[in-house]
Order: structure tokens, then C-alpha cells, then sequence
């Protein structure tokens, strides 16, 4: 990824200067990245004294429905043998009361699968013990989140102080971007790493000046990361969804032409299907069907960029009504085709959610209830402004929306030839960015669980506005002082200035943090846990 950087930030050739920067850069994220790991590492060993309790109390730590997905590791590591060991959760006769299931079909517990492979045949059974294999694990890709919002911010504002700036509010709104040090076997803690990843290397593979070698490779990474975070995580098909309605939007508002970004998540889909043995669930997906419609009424549709503003506002619902109505009548027949009920309830919550009528569907009425499925509370905007990310965030929104608007008004009174006045062209992958924030930003206030996927993102959006150059040029053209000089000096100062104050406010509170020692302490649990064993 730091050579695709690096090619991306000098498509001609290499500057030493250029080298050095990126060098620098790549340091810092690492570093950044580590840090988070060992923060999050630390505050779960402190929160549970964890290193000096129990196996069975460790075991016990692993609330809901982590315990379950932690047994599948477990079970991995006991079996006699690892072709035993999958025969074993594929004919599964102990999850479910008299019934023998595919785990690997039912349940997203392949990394479960992996790590115990990797246990096995790894040299590491004498000096690391299997919990702490899995937990590491889990507490690293959290450094893969961290690296990813830094290259997607530095991607976005040519400056790696917008990585530092990121990773160190990331770090800082721990209570809001993660919960990985409490409920480490959760499915998200998994997955979203990897849609970060991703939504870093569709910010590379969007950058104009990449040439189309380097895009199929960054391509390549767009396809690893999606169908790592699909494979790990059973609500994939419906964060797929809204990301592939946002490709919809770019490439109806001419922001962007990329079906390969379709195709891409339609082939990780695909090869999640063949993995969970033909998963039905996947298949009659409604992303599935919504990409397939996409498609092919653009194939058929020409013309739909053409005209004035009010035939092609016109060409645009149209197409969009012909694309919703195609997604739903495909879907429909697929599920009738499939025999598919298993997402009915999701579906029932939703309409319920927003008042579209009642429900007497037990899993839709249990979501309802859940805290983490209602609205987003107040108190996390006042969180988010406690660490000076709120505000950058709303001024970068505001100014980089108004932008786009203003792009979209003249790109419909222009000729192709003033479309090339770059003065107000908005980049695809800003473009791209933008609308990942207000789209995600939107579920997340009607979802509080959702809320992870936006709020680390949120992190890298607010600091490319702060480090980028889209936002200051306005206001220097305001006050006319828009010099390369002034620029450059206010990219730079202004970064650093915040990273000074969130360092003085937060570094001693942190220091406290890590400090606070506690211990896990549940006696009835224990006691029972070793009377059925």
C-alpha cells in the first residue's frame, strides 16, 4: 500500500524529497497503529487483571454471544486432527438443540477456522497460550484500522499530518469508534478493519492521476479487503448495499463511471457463497439484486447524461425508478425461487423501526427493544466536540457538500469545454468520501450499533478537511489571500496547533487511564461453570 502511495503522489517518477515524505508518513501510521493496538490491549488487561485470572474466568470474560464464537476456536484446537476439526462444525449437533447444522454455513466463523489452523501449525504452542493468540489477533487489526484511516485521509489531503491527525482522534474517541477492548469476538471487530481497508484503496484506485496499471492493482486490493470484511461479518450484505448505493449516486450525479467497483463486491460476494457452501442468504441479498439492476438498466439507457438540467433531472428519476423497481421485482422472485425467509425480520424491524406499522415477529421485536439499535444518542455529539472533531468535521462537510452542489450546477449550464476549468471540478474520490460520510453518517443516526462504521471514518473526513486544500482555498479566496505561501503555512501550522492542544488536554487523562487497575470478579459464574464440568 506505501508503494501505491508513493506512485500515486508521483505518477511521473520519484523525487527524494517525495521519498522522504512518504517514508516519514509510513513510519508515523505504523507507529500510530501500534499504539492503539497496545492501548486497547492494555485497558482489557487492566479492566480483568487478565493475565492472572483463570482459564475458565478468562473464558468467562467472553460475554453473549463472544463465548459462542470463541468455542468454534476452541473447538478447532481440540479436535484430534484439522480435517476432524471441520467435519466437526460442519456436522454441528451441539449449537442447536436436536439438530445437526453447517456451522461454516450458517455462522461467519471463519477466522475462528483460521486462527485455529494457524495455532496448530505454527511454533508458538510453548510460549503463547491459545486465548491470548486469539485476543492479540483481534487487538492487531485494530492497527489495520488505524493505518487505513491514515492512508485514506493522506490519500485525500496530500499530507500525512491529516494521518496523524485521524489516527489520533480515532484513538482519542475510543468510546465512540470501537468497543474491540470489551466485546473482542464480535463479528464488527473483525470486519470493519477490512472496510476500512477498503474504503482506502477505493480512495486510491479514484485518484485521477493513477495510471491504469497501478489501478488494477489497487483493484486487487479493493476485491482482498471487501471479501475479507464479507467473509467476517453477517450484516456485509447490508453495509454493501448502502456503499453500493453510493456508486449509484457518484455515477448518476457524473461524479464517477466505475462498474468495477459493482463487480468487485458482486465476486466477493460470490466467492463468500461458494465458502458458506451456497449460503441461499446471499443470493437473495437485496445489494445483489440492486447491482444486477444497476447494470443492466445502464446498459440499456443511453443518453442519460445528455441534455439541459431539467431533462436530465427527468433521465435520473426515471432511471432510478426503473432501477428500485427491477432491484425489488428481481429480489422478490429470487426469495420465492430460494425459499428465503431467513432475513424477513431485518426487513420487519426496519419497517417498524420507522413507523410503518407494527410487528409481532419475535426477532424484529427483540431488536427493537435492544438500546443498540435505536436512535443515536445526544451525548455522543457532546463526546465528539469534547475531542475537537466535531467541529472540523461539520466545516469540512458543509464546505465540501456546498462544493459539490456548486459542481453539479455547472457541469449542467457548461460546455464540455468550460467543464474543464478545474476552479470548482470536484475529485472522484473526494466525491467518493463525501458521500460514504453523509450516507453512513445517516445509518449511524438511526442505528446506534451502526455507528462504527461511520465515526472512524468521520476521524479521516475531519482531518482532510483540516490538512486538505479544498477547504482553506474558499476561505483565503474570502479574505483574498489565497497565495501558495499562506497555504501551505496554514495546512501545516494548523495541524500541528491541534495535535499540541489534544496532546496537553489528553495525554495525562490517558496516562490515568491505563493506570486504573481492576479485576474480574464473578464467583456464581465460576462456581457453576465448574459444576458442570
Amino acid at each position: 500500500m506505501v508503494w501505491v502511495i508513493l506512485l500515486s503522489f508521483s505518477p511521473g517518477g520519484f523525487s527524494w524529497w517525495t521519498i522522504l515524505c512518504v517514508m516519514t508518513g509510513s513510519i508515523v501510521g505504523i507507529s500510530l497503529g501500534l499504539l492503539c493496538c497496545i492501548y486497547v490491549a492494555t485497558l482489557h488487561e487492566n479492566d480483568l487483571w487478565f493475565s492472572n485470572i483463570k482459564e475458565v474466568e478468562r473464558e468467562i470474560s467472553f460475554r453473549t454471544e463472544c463465548g459462542l464464537y470463541y468455542s468454534y476456536y476452541k473447538q478447532m484446537l481440540k479436535a484430534p486432527s484439522i480435517q476432524q476439526g471441520l467435519y466437526e462444525l460442519i456436522h454441528d449437533n451441539t449449537t442447536e438443540s436436536k439438530r445437526t447444522i453447517n456451522m461454516l454455513q450458517r455462522m461467519n466463523i471463519y477466522q475462528e477456522v483460521f486462527l485455529g489452523i494457524l495455532y496448530r501449525i505454527l511454533p508458538i504452542q510453548t510460549y503463547l497460550e491459545p486465548i491470548y493468540f486469539y485476543i492479540y489477533t483481534v487487538f492487531a487489526l485494530q492497527t489495520v484500522y488505524v493505518i487505513a484511516l491514515f492512508i485514506t485521509s493522506w490519500l485525500l489531503s496530500d499530507s500525512w499530518l491529516a494521518g496523524a491527525l485521524s489516527g489520533v482522534w480515532y484513538i482519542l474517541n475510543r468510546v465512540d469508534t470501537t468497543r474491540v477492548e470489551f466485546t473482542i469476538s464480535l463479528r464488527e471487530n473483525w470486519s470493519i478493519p477490512f472496510f476500512a481497508l477498503q474504503v482506502a484503496a477505493i480512495t486510491c484506485y479514484l485518484r485521477p492521476q493513477l495510471k491504469p496499471i497501478h489501478q488494477r492493482v489497487v483493484l486487487w486490493l479493493v476485491f482482498v479487503s471487501t471479501f475479507c470484511f464479507c467473509l467476517t461479518w453477517q450484516f456485509n450484505q447490508f453495509v454493501l448495499l448502502v456503499q453500493a448505493l453510493i456508486i449509484f449516486t457518484l455515477d448518476c450525479l457524473d461524479f464517477l463511471t466505475v462498474v468495477s467497483l459493482y463487480l468487485m463486491q458482486v465476486l466477493s460476494l460470490l466467492l463468500v457463497w461458494l465458502l458458506q457452501f451456497c449460503n441461499s442468504m446471499i443470493l437473495g441479498s437485496l445489494v445483489l439484486s440492486f447491482i444486477v439492476s444497476a447494470l443492466f438498466i445502464k446498459h440499456f439507457q443511453m443518453g442519460l447524461k445528455t441534455g439541459g438540467f431539467v431533462i436530465r433531472v427527468g433521465k435520473l428519476a426515471l432511471h432510478t425508478l426503473l432501477v428500485l423497481t427491477l432491484t425489488f421485482t428481481i429480489n422478490y422472485s429470487a426469495k420465492k425461487i430460494l425459499q428465503l425467509k431467513s432475513d424477513e425480520h431485518i426487513f420487519k424491524f426496519i419497517k417498524a423501526k420507522f413507523g410503518f406499522g407494527a410487528t409481532r415477529d419475535f426477532d424484529a421485536s427483540l431488536y427493537l427493544c435492544e438500546e443498540a439499535f435505536g436512535l443515536l444518542p445526544l451525548d455522543t455529539f457532546e463526546r465528539l466536540a469534547g475531542t475537537v472533531l466535531l467541529y472540523p468535521y461539520l466545516c469540512t462537510l458543509n464546505v465540501v457538500f456546498s462544493l459539490g452542489l456548486l459542481n453539479l450546477l455547472l457541469c449542467s449550464v457548461q460546455t464540455s469545454r468550460e467543464k474543464e476549468d478545474r476552479t470548482f471540478r470536484m475529485r472522484p474520490d473526494i466525491a467518493y468520501n463525501l458521500l460514504h460520510t453523509v450516507f453512513f453518517g445517516l445509518l449511524a443516526f438511526s442505528t446506534m450499533r451502526m455507528k462504527y462504521l461511520w465515526t472512524g471514518h468521520m476521524c479521516a473526513f475531519a482531518a482532510f478537511g483540516v490538512c486538505g486544500k479544498e477547504v482553506w482555498s474558499l476561505y483565503l479566496r474570502v479574505l483574498h489571500c489565497n497565495t501558495k505561501t499562506t497555504m501551505r503555512l496554514i495546512r501545516y501550522s494548523v495541524p500541528i496547533v491541534i495535535l499540541a492542544f489534544l496532546y496537553y488536554k489528553f495525554w495525562p487523562r490517558l496516562m490515568e487511564e491505563i493506570s486504573e487497575l481492576r479485576e474480574f470478579y464473578d464467583p456464581d459464574t465460576v462456581e457453576l461453570m465448574e459444576w458442570i464440568r
